[in-house]
């Protein structure tokens, strides 16, 4: 079995996250992937994540707290992540040309040189957003990971597929820097529209069952997270997803 991982962002609206890993860890996750809003007290969410059973070795760290670097090098050792990842920039960062993406990369490689000289991975998160050219006709994506070369990309599989581009041409050009993936499965044209078209992992188009054996031979992946941006029922999203991956060799 592929072990899962389940990003928290995805429970984000559960009005008990205490209880919530209890029951991931019920499921039979051991991993969860951490995001910016948990990080204010890190010593209570490790001793939460403890309690469960459950460990927490990626993280996303907005770009203001990246910034921050010693204290988001803090927050990671007091939980025992092994890896930050940038997950986004608002669209007022971005920019039509290549100038805020090159700007973009040359501050993910500053803090990378920091976060990876303490001893952590570190990398970028992607969306739909890097797949839109620019005003030169490169992509952004391209722009962060060539101005950035030695930070790592967490390929969030099912954002390439929603920015009409083909993942598995991404995993051949870069798969030797992507260390993580996120699992997530878009709902059938039409459907799931509450949900932003987002399905339960193994339930939509993308197509898991056999992308998994193609992530796993192309990539560099070492964890796999669960995600769905707008899940109706969180505790169905990670029962779902997990049902999906034991199936997977």
């Amino acid at each position: 079995m592929t072990e899962l991982s389940f990003q928290l962002y995805s429970a984000r609206n559960y009005p008990n996250q205490s209880e919530f890993l209890s029951k991931l860890a019920a499921l039979g996750y051991s991993q969860v992937e951490g995001y910016g809003g948990l990080y204010a007290d890190a010593g209570a969410l490790a001793a939460d994540l403890k309690k469960n059973g459950l460990t927490m070795p990626t993280g996303h760290f907005g770009l203001d707290q990246l910034i921050d670097t010693d204290s988001a090098i803090k927050i990671a050792e007091t939980i025992g992540m092994k890896r930050l990842y940038c997950p986004y920039i608002p669209a007022e960062q971005r920019s039509a040309d290549d100038s805020k993406w090159i700007e973009l990369a040359e501050t993910l490689a500053g803090i990378g040189e920091k976060i990876t000289a303490a001893g952590y991975g570190f990398g970028w998160h992607n969306h739909d957003f890097e797949f839109v050219p620019t005003t030169s006709g490169r992509l952004p994506m391209d722009i962060i990971l060539e101005t950035a070369p030695k930070i790592e990309w967490e390929c969030d599989v099912a954002w390439v597929i929603r920015g009409k581009a083909d993942p598995i041409a991404w995993f051949d050009r870069y798969g030797s820097r992507i260390t993580a993936v996120h699992v997530k499965d878009i709902a059938p044209a039409g459907e799931k529209a509450d949900e932003d078209g987002w399905a339960d992992v193994g339930t939509g188009v993308v197509g898991w069952d056999d992308l998994i054996t193609k992530v796993k031979a192309k990539t560099k992946a070492q964890y796999f997270v669960a995600e769905h941006d707008k899940p109706s029922d969180p505790q169905r999203f990670a029962t779902n997803s997990i049902a999906a991956a034991k199936n997977w060799k």
